[in-house]
């Protein structure tokens, strides 16, 4: 059976075999070999490409003292790793409190739940937090249960939105979700997503495959008219862009049939790209938001879902209850992460640089027909590659050997949907370290 993965690079492609081959550094072939010993292994993560001992600003060390600018850090480290502001934070707040039980409030998380209520749009002032991003699409999938009397769900094909068994099902990648992981939860029905290639409705343009997405989901949910909610990504972290109009037409799709529209902003959001909210550039609001990953600064897990005040019926049932709900160390990390994002004007910064990286990525598409597309908003861009620019036939195994070629020039990245270089820089990049990325990247590129 030819399964389709899309997610991330793979760990058993040829060009990661002649990597493993070339790593000669004795410390880290046995860090490696332990971590293969000790760890179930899985696909994406283990075993896994390198070692690392040192994370600071743009920067990743591993243990033969080779450095890394990561344009990936799983989605987390729009502050950079180890901001001392934030390090300073962590340390007085495990002075002053280091726990507290779900069962008391303590002032970093009421701030925090406060400060997100504040900032999100519209009436979205209801918080719960997680320590992670799957456990808080858990949460809002309980919350729409518990607000529409309904347990249907609508996302697509091809999307990522955790691992958990609620989470899995409303994601579209056959890594989470198939075989091993079935049967998964009833009614998580899903749909094909827009892309401006290789449309699955048929079409060559993202305008109209968004309108026949847009159509087909107004369709499926007029269909039976009992869907709880519609859960997607604003923007597509592969990365892809929705066509202007496309987010307006779901959300009327969902006013009209009663279903509740869930945003999940956990690689997107708190100004990755070049907004604080990535659904901010699509003038719609959602009646539930996630965020996560960055939220804690690159430091510690904590995750929030951001709830219509009406959406607040749950009452005597439990829809979160985690250990860590309310950390004041979690909580605390939180609040000064979005303080230095704003504080330090990073919104805008991705904003800036983003502009500049697609302008000299237009550059690299002029000179190398394997670049089929130009993808992204803010600092979260991507670069598809393609046999030949014409036929938009992935190169998967060119996205490879420019990877590796990149990891040996000191920059790491992610491959998404097996030929997309995901670029996704931390918003503390100075505008010389992007450049010096991106040369790296055009010499992969242009090596073919």
């Amino acid at each position: 059976m030819n399964v389709i993965h899309t997610e991330g690079e793979s760990n058993k492609a040829r060009a990661r075999q002649e990597w493993n081959a070339r790593q000669d550094h004795p410390a880290s072939r046995e860090l490696l070999r332990r971590d293969a010993e000790a760890f179930l292994h899985q696909s994406l993560s283990s075993p896994c490409v390198s070692t690392i001992a040192k994370a600071e600003g743009i920067w990743i060390e591993d243990v033969a003292g080779r450095r890394y600018m990561d344009f990936h850090g799983n989605s987390v480290h729009h502050i950079g790793y180890a901001h001392p502001r934030l390090v300073a934070a962590i340390k007085k707040q495990l002075d002053d409190l280091s726990f507290a039980p779900r069962r008391f409030a303590c002032e970093p998380a009421v701030e925090l739940a406060e400060t997100l209520g504040a900032l999100a749009p519209g009436d979205l002032s209801k918080v719960l937090f997680t320590t992670g991003g799957s456990d808080a699409i858990e949460v809002a999938l309980k919350v729409a249960r518990a607000a529409t009397g309904r347990f249907k769900t609508l996302s697509f094909w091809d999307a990522f939105h955790g691992a958990g068994f609620g989470a899995a099902s409303v994601g579209g990648e056959a890594t989470f979700r198939s075989q091993i992981a079935g049967p998964l939860v009833t009614g998580a029905e899903h749909v094909a997503p827009w892309a401006s290639r290789n449309c699955a409705y048929g079409h060559d343009s993202l305008e109209d495959s968004a309108r026949a997405c847009a159509n087909m989901i107004a369709y499926v949910l007029g269909r039976e008219g009992d869907f709880a909610a519609v859960v997607a990504e604003p923007m597509r972290a592969t990365p892809l862009v929705p066509a202007p109009g496309f987010w307006k037409a779901v959300r009327e799709a969902c006013d009209r049939h009663g279903t509740l529209l869930i945003f999940d902003e956990i690689p997107t959001g708190l100004g990755k790209a070049g907004k604080f909210f990535s659904h901010e550039h699509d003038g719609v609001t959602p009646d539930i938001l996630v965020l996560g990953k960055a939220l804690g600064g690159g430091i510690l897990p904590i995750a929030s879902v951001i709830a219509r005040r009406d959406l607040d019926v749950a009452g005597d049932f439990a829809i979160g209850h985690y250990t860590h709900e309310k950390n004041p160390v979690t909580t605390r990390a939180a609040l000064t992460t979005i303080a230095i994002i704003r504080e330090e004007g990073l919104v805008e910064r991705a904003a800036e640089l983003g502009a500049h990286a697609m302008e000299r990525l237009r550059g690299l598409m002029d000179r190398s027909p394997h670049v089929g597309e130009l993808r992204g908003r803010g600092l979260m861009m991507g670069v598809e590659l393609v046999e030949e620019r014409g036929a938009y036939k992935p190169a998967r195994e060119l996205a490879e050997r420019v990877y590796y070629r990149c990891l040996e020039e000191g920059l790491s990245f992610k491959i998404s949907a097996g030929n997309v270089l995901t670029l996704s820089p931390p918003l503390v990049i100075g505008r010389a370290e992007l450049d010096r990325a991106l040369d790296i990247v055009e010499a992969a590129v242009l090596a073919g």
